[in-house]
């Protein structure tokens, strides 16, 4: 897989100039979605393989929102630009879940009834 593939892959990003560690992380996702299919070539896989890597990612892989985004771009990229098969709608994939964001200051009231408890 290093020269045939894993190398269009290279070339393509190359080409595009990416930067090394997308290159390195777009070639990594390649590889993990290659070995998950049983070492079929994408070629051969299409939208239902990838939507399915994608919701293994997000309920197996328990990965965050931002990786699974990554992925999906990576195999996008894959098949638009290297393969000359741009993917039509990918349906059905269980997206990971964006964390909750706690707010990192507190609201006038919030610090007023923080400080209370303490003011005896």
């Amino acid at each position: 897989m290093q020269g045939g593939l894993l190398g269009q892959v290279r070339r393509a990003i190359r080409v595009r100039h990416y930067s090394r560690r997308t290159e390195q992380a777009y070639l990594s996702w390649v590889r993990r979605y290659v070995r998950c299919h049983g070492m079929r070539h994408p070629g051969e896989m299409g939208e239902i393989e990838v939507g399915a890597f994608l919701t293994d990612l997000a309920e197996r892989g328990r990965v965050s929102a931002a990786t699974q985004n990554q992925a999906a771009s990576a195999l996008l990229f894959l098949y638009k630009d290297v393969l000359d098969r741009p993917m039509r709608r990918v349906g059905g994939v269980v997206r990971a879940r964006e964390p909750a964001r706690v707010p990192v200051v507190l609201t006038p009231e919030e610090a007023r009834r923080v400080l209370a408890r303490f003011m005896v």
